[in-house]
């Protein structure tokens, strides 16, 4: 059994060792996929947002997490847990002037660059672990995670910790992609494409919808509100290809040839439009919930 927890210790070890590389050396792709450095796929509602602007969906993503947290009009202290190069943070600063955000991500180079572009704003992005961060309890009035916790498998400790640094009545936002089944349950196809995003993404596992429910619960989240957005998010999951193209052609005019991050970039894009395509087996949703008092 020692052994057991041992081996599994390891391997989370060389799994955040190899997402901190990935995204020191890749991050700089994302600008090809969002001008605003959106590190996430769109929400889409017919008749507001383009299908063809990629931005615009991306943004209303973001649009719709904070809507969720309800902070938009009055002040507050904000989390994003997993904040890449700070888009989402920057776009709810720029909306709610009332609002202070601090972000955390493991990478020096997001660190370093997405502070700069907070330049001006008041929010910051500090190297902190969002399973163990170095915050009080009940410090932030809001938390939000967009497909960031697929990087700990979904993992109790990440929920633990948001519920931890939350204050009580805190709201907490998950936007992510989650199993529909049990990993064992999953077809040749569905099992292949899960692995291989896994892979290229340094994704630790994802976790099914039901049993990320029951997480939230065990910890003690209340008002636990599940929105299947799979629909909203796929028209950007479709721009996938057209940005692969896109990318290689730029890639083929550089003097630089492309990073081994960089393609291990392209190829875990390819493999979460072939996961969106099995919509028996994977789904996007977005979780919203409040830490009790």
């Amino acid at each position: 059994m020692k052994s057991t927890a041992i081996t599994l210790q390891k391997s989370l070890e060389k799994n955040k060792i190899e997402m901190v590389d990935f995204y020191n050396e890749a991050t700089e792709d994302y600008e090809f996929w969002s001008k605003d450095y959106n590190m996430h796929f769109g929400y889409y509602i017919p008749f507001k947002t383009c299908v063809f602007k990629r931005d615009a969906m991306l943004n209303e993503m973001n649009n719709q997490v904070l809507n969720r947290l309800d902070i938009t009009k009055r002040k507050a202290f904000l989390i994003d847990l997993g904040c890449g190069m700070g888009g989402s943070m920057r776009y709810a600063l720029k909306k709610n002037k009332n609002l202070s955000a601090i972000g955390v991500t493991l990478s020096n180079f997001q660190v370093k660059k997405g502070n700069e572009l907070l330049k001006d704003l008041n929010g910051t992005i500090l190297k902190e672990d969002y399973n163990h961060t170095s915050f009080a309890s009940n410090t932030f009035d809001s938390a939000m995670a967009i497909e960031s916790f697929c990087h700990s498998g979904h993992s109790d400790q990440s929920v633990k910790e948001a519920f931890r640094i939350l204050k009580p009545k805190g709201k907490l936002v998950i936007a992510d992609a989650f199993l529909k089944k049990d990993e064992t349950q999953l077809c040749y196809g569905s099992r292949l494409a899960y692995q291989k995003l896994c892979n290229h993404w340094s994704l630790e596992r994802l976790e099914t919808i039901d049993n990320m429910v029951q997480k939230l619960k065990k910890q003690g989240f209340s008002d636990i509100h599940i929105e299947d957005a799979s629909f909203r998010v796929a028209p950007s999951v479709l721009h996938v290809p057209f940005a692969i193209i896109g990318f290689v052609i730029k890639g083929l005019f550089s003097s630089n040839p492309l990073k081994r991050e960089s393609l291990h970039n392209l190829k875990g894009s390819f493999y979460a439009l072939a996961s969106g395509l099995h919509m028996k087996s994977f789904g996007y949703y977005i979780i919203t919930c409040s830490k009790k008092t």
